[in-house]
């Protein structure tokens, strides 16, 4: 079963991606859980850290010891045995309090309870305390050497490299997490995108022709490749940063606020700054990527022209002036290009290093200053140095995916905005072989308002019959088949066009064009071989059908003599074969099909004399049972239709066959006898008169 196509149009460009994304909700929201574990298991690090500062490392001079009689787990200085405070059984008997403190770079045993706190200095073995209220005290103090501290740190260090172990196992469990999420969004992402390509490639399919008639190729080849890449990227870098980001922001803060409330204030302005930040520059951004997202598209467009019409600007040495324009758009992109980077570099993580720096030096003043380090311990800071550290990586990856937010919201935009072109829905099914027969009654056809280039056209065409269209260019000839295509639609109260007594716009197109073959003056090749070229890979039409079309038209033994056979490859547009070999593809193509309605729009027109008499001879007896339409400026291919119709600027001033037509000696007269003419300046002229 198909895909159903995204189409709806709802509020905004927003809606529609999460649209996209609520298709692969389940892996979204397990990568979602999975980075919220990450950033959990990530974020418990510094707690770890703050933990083993205070409780492991300083707590050997923040807390008294006391005398202990047991070995076990004490420290040994001179015979005695000593455990910290805090270490101490709770039912345990205590002895001697003593205190370890740090002067400078050394540490001093002192041997008594220490009343104070403050600045201290050492000297003559006397330890002095000078408090900030004024408060002075002196103790004797015993210098330690590295042996004896080591002796105080001992006990502590099984819990240490527990606390250590503890630290990298919770970096460990947090790079799977990460990696686990990672692999997931980046997965759904590519999936999200490959549905979106999907649905614009089959919406093309369902645009009317006439959509194409204004956006060049290259512009909707940049909407399928350019504008959906860059939706790629906000699925697996912007949300990813931004998910991430958000999570990082929220559990930074819940464990800033569980560290210490006043820190947790002080980082609390950067929420609301960083939200002021994102608005600003969208609305700044916002303009100039979608001047880029344009300019690109041009860009293309030009490109798939140029290539296209390569042989003519060689031709008639336009090089120059085609590389000007195209230098022209370039130089355009390149400065908005510009003006984006610009704005880029000021708001990016140059102004986010500014911001956390300005907030280190407001803390480490607060700190220093006296306010903060009264409660705040050495531990504390630390964690929340690395939080802030940790929590800027974040706003600096939001910060820097903000371009990329922007180029896939305006491109995403242009996705949907094709999207959100009127198409026909693909019919499935199939009706019953038409009979061939087609009435125009009263078919009035513009294909801008008011500018009419069929005016009351009113004909009939029986089973069988061969119609052909012959006129000046400009006359009508081709929007008659058009019309009959289905390409355009006749609006209502302007005539209707009837197969088998039925109204074709009340018929699906699909189902319609089903019974009818179309051969074009410019026949288009796929990359593929003959053969695939021939049946355009429908299942129903086989090998033997596909011989069979090629012998009918007098092409068989031709392309058989090829290296490949019919299993000949084409390149894109068939590119490598004649222009004859070319329409007799085409007219195979058509053939194969077994239409009962034959469309041949000047089809003999790019083929030598030769062939088209090998065509000519095939078509008589293909035409038999089928309704053919033909426009031919070649006059003298046409003398056997049943009818044929002389337009004049969308009005059919004659109608007959040949004999009838000659014997009227009207314009179609006049025409014919301009082509078989003497002189090749008389039939030159001829022929270009009755160019379409």
């Amino acid at each position: 079963m198909q895909n159903q196509v995204i189409t709806t149009k709802p509020a905004g460009t927003g809606k529609r991606l999460f649209r996209y994304a609520m298709l692969y909700k389940r892996k979204i929201v397990l990568a979602l859980v999975l980075l919220a574990l990450a950033v959990c298991s990530e974020l418990v690090g510094p707690l770890v850290a703050q933990r083993m500062i205070d409780q492991n490392i300083l707590s050997i001079e923040k807390k008294p010891w006391y005398e202990v009689a047991g070995t076990s787990g004490s420290a040994s200085y001179k015979g005695k045995n000593y455990k910290r405070e805090d270490r101490l059984p709770t039912d345990g008997q205590k002895g001697t309090e003593v205190r370890i403190l740090q002067v400078g770079r050394d540490y001093y045993f002192i041997d008594g309870h220490v009343a104070i706190d403050g600045a201290r200095t050492v000297a003559d073995g006397t330890l002095n305390i000078v408090s900030k209220t004024g408060e002075k005290a002196a103790y004797p103090a015993v210098k330690l050497s590295k042996s004896e501290l080591y002796s105080f740190y001992k006990p502590e260090l099984p819990r240490l490299l527990k606390s250590a172990g503890a630290y990298f196992g919770l970096l460990v469990i947090a790079a799977g997490f990460t990696y686990g999420q990672r692999l997931l969004l980046l997965t759904t992402s590519n999936r999200i995108v490959q549905r979106m390509r999907e649905d614009v490639f089959a919406h093309i399919q369902r645009l009317p022709v006439h959509y194409f008639d204004n956006l060049p190729a290259g512009k909707v080849v940049s909407r399928i490749t350019n504008d959906t890449e860059a939706v790629r990227e906000l699925f697996v870098a912007v949300l990813a940063n931004f998910f991430s980001g958000i999570i990082y922001m929220t559990a930074i803060l819940g464990a800033l606020f569980l560290l210490d409330p006043t820190l947790a204030l002080i980082a609390l302005p950067l929420v609301p700054i960083l939200i002021l930040w994102v608005v600003i520059y969208r609305r700044y951004a916002g303009r100039i990527n979608e001047a880029i997202r344009s300019k690109l598209s041009d860009i293309n467009g030009m490109i798939n022209e140029s290539i296209q019409g390569m042989p003519i600007i060689q031709a008639f040495r336009r090089q120059k002036k085609t590389m000007a324009e195209f230098d022209e758009l370039n130089k355009d992109y390149f400065n908005h290009a510009n003006k984006l980077l610009s704005l880029n570099s000021f708001t990016s993580h140059n102004l986010v290093n500014v911001l956390r720096n300005l907030l280190f030096a407001i803390t480490l003043w607060l700190f220093w200053g006296g306010e903060l380090s009264a409660y705040v311990t050495v531990g504390v800071l630390f964690a929340f140095i690395d939080y802030m550290n940790r929590m800027f990586q974040p706003i600096v990856g939001i910060v820097n995916q903000l371009s990329n937010l922007e180029t896939a919201r305006v491109s995403a935009g242009r996705v949907f905005e094709l999207l959100d072109q009127e198409g026909t829905d693909v019919t499935a099914g199939s009706l019953p072989r038409s009979k061939g027969e087609v009435a125009f009654e009263g078919v009035s056809f513009a294909y801008k308002d008011d500018e009419y280039v069929l005016r009351n056209i009113t004909f009939e065409a029986r089973q069988g019959e061969t119609v052909a269209l012959v006129g000046h260019t400009g006359s009508g000839k081709s929007s008659i088949l058009n019309l009959l295509f289905r390409f355009y639609d006749v609006e209502q109260g302007k005539g209707s066009i009837k197969v088998d007594g039925t109204d074709v716009r009340d018929v699906p197109k699909q189902l319609l064009r089903q019974h009818m073959g179309i051969v074009l003056q410019d026949p288009f090749l796929f990359t593929g071989t003959i053969a695939s070229n021939v049946s355009l890979d429908n299942p129903l039409i086989g090998r033997d059908r596909i011989e069979q079309a090629l012998r009918d038209v007098g092409a068989y033994d031709m392309f058989m003599q090829l290296p490949g056979g019919l299993d000949e490859p084409v390149v894109e547009k068939g590119a490598t074969l004649s222009a004859g070999q070319r329409q007799l593809i085409s007219f195979a193509r058509a053939l194969a099909y077994d239409p009962a309605i034959l469309i041949l729009d000047e089809a003999t027109a790019s083929i030598d004399t030769e062939t088209e008499a090998i065509i000519q001879a095939a078509l008589d007896v293909l035409k038999k049972g089928r309704t053919t339409f033909v426009i031919a400026h070649r006059l003298s291919t046409i003398r056997g239709a049943d009818q044929i119709l002389v337009l004049d600027r969308g009005r059919i001033v004659e109608r007959g066959n040949h004999d009838e037509l000659m014997a009227h000696s009207g314009k179609y007269y006049d025409m014919y006898q301009l082509q078989l003419g003497g002189g090749a300046a008389s039939a030159e002229a001829g022929e270009a008169a009755v160019t379409p």
